[in-house]
């Protein structure tokens, strides 16, 4: 799922702190936007929607986090971008064409861990 830029730059707060933040928390790092509070407060609870974020009561405040991490999210872009393909093995070719050595070397160190993982029967 796609994030429009005031999403996005919502969760890169909730990602940066690392802890439950509530609404003015959050507008108050966002200040430089110049974002009403209303404004922060509606986009946290599309977030909510989208099972970006998630929220529990802080006293009569909410206060939120991520659902997930920046990584994981990252990820899943980029398994929904494969969706797209008609050959997925096309494009992870270009994609894995596409990486810098030190990019590509880490593939190779997760996909070894990967099948090392398979063979002791983890998942």
């Amino acid at each position: 799922m796609r994030l429009g830029e005031l999403e996005r730059a919502v969760m890169d707060v909730l990602w940066d702190r690392g802890t439950p933040l509530t609404v003015r928390e959050v507008a108050e790092a966002l200040q430089n936007r110049e974002l009403a509070y209303t404004t922060v407060m509606t986009v946290l609870d599309r977030l909510a929607g989208k099972e970006m974020v998630e929220r529990e009561r802080a006293g009569r405040a909410w206060s939120y986090r991520p659902a997930a991490s920046r990584e994981a999210y990252i990820a899943q872009l980029m398994l929904d971008a494969l969706d797209l393909s008609s050959s997925r093995d096309a494009a992870l070719v270009r994609f894995a064409r596409s990486v810098s050595g030190t990019e590509a070397e880490v593939l190779r160190a997760a996909l070894a861990e990967e099948a090392a993982d398979g063979r002791d029967g983890k998942d």
